[in-house]
């Protein structure tokens, strides 16, 4: 089972990421996140092996947020 969170501020596309990804009984969506701070929060708390983030998202983009996963929860998208 691959663990995967997903991260963008708009609701609608979570929950579209959400139901292409869910259609793969190998994946299991883990959490869901607004914005780069909680994306990096719940990548600590749930450790997804994937983490899927929008650039452009409020506090802390995707490539900040991607830089800090990387740094504090390495396993994460190796």
């Amino acid at each position: 089972m691959i663990r995967v969170l997903i991260a963008d501020d708009e609701a609608m596309i979570r929950a579209g990421v959400r139901a292409v990804l869910t259609t793969d009984p190998g994946i299991d969506v883990v959490a869901e996140a607004a914005d780069g701070n909680d994306a990096v929060e719940l990548v600590r708390r749930h450790r997804p092996q994937v983490a899927v983030l929008d650039i452009r998202m409020p506090k802390v983009n995707g490539i900040e947020a991607a830089a800090e996963i990387h740094r504090t929860v390495p396993t994460t998208g190796r």
